[in-house]
């Protein structure tokens, strides 16, 4: 990975106006932030930056305003919350640009905070409109990105305004980097990759990538029966793509010439309905009744994922083994979960994980703080597993 700035190049930075990307597009449930992870996730770079003396004056989007203003996707919502985990005065400015933003940034004290208004609230900010950025630009002599979250985009807030200052990666943004590099990047083998989901139309980038990197990669989820179609073995009503068997054949074919080993389910708990307690049974996975769907992969197959965890030196994880969110077809990726943190906690494995239904299943497994790293960031975690370059990121390096 190539070297970028951090916080530890920045020295003397007392008095400096410094222009922070954070994530804050939280939940928000009848008008309160319901979930303060990622606000969590950025505060070490905003007190750190704050203790050292610079005046700390935050970016970030909310929600989809389309380059309008719209009042409930103002970030004064989301400023109390932030007050309340950074357990400091947080001061909010009603734009990010111009004489609001100006007078505000003016008043403010060495290690004081300023939360600016929305940015998505100018057409220019996903645009990445040179007049926009130059308008950012002017309020900060320093610019920290801290949300790899939005570094898939090329946005002004994430790429733009390190052309124009100085740039430095945030701390969370340098510990996704450091854990992105161990999972992928220069990995210590064997790399097994899990992924799950429903379909394999959203993955195909992804299973193409990572089947050149690793040396095995366990198919779980919906996505799975696909591959097990591809082969000719009748999946009865679970969800599948059958459309997409010629691709799942492509994708194993490349796996072949590469020497990673695919591995799918050999058993299959099914029923016929899709709700929790549903009746249901485990049948082997050639076996699958006609009028059945596949809603978690079996104990058979469960072993066999096991084995891979215990095999590896690197695990990277996106996507649920079956459907976790209902009872009992949660079993799969709770039991995998478990033994990919006891192998952790061992000092046996490094595990990589991300994905917002990832986040989801080994938080409900309760084993998410034992992984070695859990990325929140969704779509530029995704797109950072595809092989692709996020710009957020090279912009960082360059120069």
């Amino acid at each position: 990975m190539p070297a970028f700035k951090t916080l530890d190049d920045l020295t003397d930075i007392a008095g400096k106006r410094v222009l922070v990307r954070v994530d804050l597009n939280v939940p928000v449930t009848d008008g309160k932030v319901s979930d303060t992870t990622r606000i969590e996730r950025v505060a070490p770079t905003i007190l750190e930056l704050s203790e050292k003396g610079a005046k700390v004056i935050l970016l970030a989007h909310f929600g989809r305003p389309k380059g309008e203003p719209v009042a409930d996707q103002s970030l004064s919502l989301i400023a109390p919350a932030v007050e309340e985990v950074l357990d400091q005065r947080v001061a909010f400015a009603s734009d990010c640009i111009g004489a609001p933003a100006a007078d505000a940034i003016a008043k403010m004290e060495n290690g004081d905070i300023l939360l600016l208004e929305n940015t998505r609230f100018h057409k220019g900010e996903e645009k990445n409109e040179a007049g926009f950025t130059a308008e950012l630009a002017k309020n900060g002599d320093l610019y920290v990105n801290d949300a790899f979250s939005a570094a898939h985009r090329a946005h002004a807030s994430t790429e733009g305004l390190a052309h124009h200052l100085p740039a430095y990666a945030g701390r969370t943004m340098q510990a996704e980097l450091e854990a992105l590099e161990k999972g992928l990047g220069q990995p210590t083998r064997p790399v097994v990759a899990i992924v799950g989901g429903a379909k394999v139309s959203t993955k195909i980038d992804l299973l193409s990538n990572l089947v050149t990197k690793v040396d095995a990669l366990v198919i779980g989820g919906g996505m799975a029966n696909t591959f097990i179609a591809a082969q000719g073995i009748n999946v009865g009503k679970s969800l599948c793509e059958h459309d997409l068997a010629d691709t799942a054949r492509s994708i194993m074919e490349t796996a072949k010439t590469a020497g990673c080993a695919i591995v799918l389910p050999v058993d299959g708990v099914v029923a016929r309905e899709f709700k929790a307690n549903a009746a249901n049974e485990t049948v082997d996975i050639n076996a699958i009744p006609a009028d059945a769907m596949m809603l978690d992969v079996g104990p058979k197959s469960v072993e066999l994922i096991n084995g891979w965890i215990e095999k590896a030196a690197t695990l990277v994880w996106n996507g649920p083994l079956g459907a976790f969110e209902i009872a009992p077809f949660d079993k799969a990726t709770v039991s995998a979960a478990l033994h990919a943190a006891e192998q952790t906690r061992a000092g046996k494995l490094v595990s990589v994980a991300g994905g917002g239904d990832t986040v989801s299943a080994l938080n409900h497994a309760e084993v998410a703080d034992d992984f070695s790293y859990v990325s929140t960031a969704g779509g530029a975690f995704l797109e950072w597993m595809e092989g692709k370059e996020l710009p957020g990121v090279a912009v960082l390096t360059k120069g």
